[in-house]
């Protein structure tokens, strides 16, 4: 399959899962706005896929809303299989994306270094060569 394919398929995908969210787990007391489906890797062949959520807060209780997730798995296949018209429906692992929080220490740390005096505040002390030079 085709890279473009896939990358359109992965899309598709994540789209399907983030507008299934409200519907699926309302009742489960999962703070719904907080998750957000943030990449779906489909394996080549259609037959897996792994979907990472981003949970904003909540951060005793993302291990447990992780596996509400994947309790409600073969609900998500279904509406995939209902909406999406691909040869195979993936079988979904949800896993937690921590990217969007290690990003935010690194700009914590690096905001805290500039108001210490360790680095230069803002991009405008940075000198920038004159052309030519």
């Amino acid at each position: 399959m085709g890279v473009d394919r896939l990358e359109r398929v992965n899309s598709l995908v994540r789209r399907e899962i983030a507008e299934a969210i409200p519907h699926i787990m309302s009742g489960t007391g999962v703070d719904i706005a907080s998750v957000t489906v943030t990449k779906v890797d489909v394996s080549s062949n259609l037959r897996n896929a792994v979907v990472l959520i981003s949970i904003f807060g909540h951060e005793k209780e993302r291990a447990h809303i992780v596996s509400l997730f994947r309790s409600k798995r073969n609900d998500f296949q279904r509406q995939i299989n209902r909406n999406i018209k691909i040869k195979y429906t993936p079988v979904l692992r949800f896993e937690l994306d921590e990217s969007i929080e290690r990003g935010d220490h690194v700009l914590d740390v690096l905001s805290k270094m500039e108001s210490s005096g360790e680095i230069p505040a803002g991009e405008d002390d940075l000198p920038f060569p004159e052309d030519g030079e």
